[in-house]
C-alpha cells in the first residue's frame, strides 16, 4: 500500500515550548465545507487550543479557522468547538492519561493526509520556566557548534 503524503496546514510551536509531549495520538475532525476551504487557504491557528473530554467525545476547544472568505451568510464561527474522531480504545487511552495529575491533551498539528484533515494531539505535562530556560540554552549550544563547524 503506498504510504500517504502528510502536508501540515499549522503547528503550534508553542506547545512544545510549554508541554514535556509524553505521546502523540492522530485524530479526525469533524468539519463544515467553509472550514475545510479556508485551511486549503491555510488560515488556522491551534494557539492555545486544546483538547477536552465531554460525555465520553473529545473535543477540540480553541482552534482558530478563519472564516472562509468567499463564505457567505452560512460561514462558521471560527471558535467553535469540533469534535474528534477517535476509536473507542483510544479515547479510553486518553482519558486515563488526561485524568492523571499534571497531563493536559493540547493540539500540536493541523495537517492533510491523502485528502483528510487530521489532528496531532499530545498528551502534554507542563514545564517549568528552569526547564524552558534549559531547552533554550541547549539550542543555543548546537547552534553556535553548528556555525563553528562550518568555519
Amino acid at each position: 500500500m503506498p504510504e500517504l503524503e502528510e502536508k501540515n496546514i499549522t503547528v503550534n510551536r508553542k506547545a512544545r515550548h510549554d508541554y514535556f509531549i509524553v505521546s502523540t495520538y492522530e485524530a479526525g475532525i469533524v468539519l463544515v465545507g467553509t472550514e475545510v476551504k479556508s485551511l486549503r487557504q491555510h488560515k488556522a491557528n491551534l494557539l492555545d487550543s486544546y483538547a477536552k473530554i465531554i460525555d465520553g467525545e473529545i473535543w477540540l476547544i480553541g482552534a482558530h479557522i478563519n472564516p472562509y472568505d468567499q463564505g457567505n451568510i452560512y460561514n462558521h464561527d471560527p471558535l467553535r468547538k469540533r469534535k474528534l474522531l477517535l476509536n473507542k480504545n483510544e479515547i479510553r487511552k486518553l482519558t486515563k492519561l488526561a485524568s492523571e495529575k499534571g497531563n493536559t491533551l493540547v493540539a500540536l498539528r493541523l495537517y492533510f493526509k491523502g485528502g483528510k484533515i487530521k489532528v496531532e494531539l499530545g498528551v502534554a505535562k507542563g514545564k517549568k520556566s528552569y526547564d524552558k530556560r534549559e531547552d533554550i540554552a541547549k539550542k543555543d549550544a548546537i547552534r553556535s557548534m553548528e556555525r563553528k563547524v562550518k568555519l
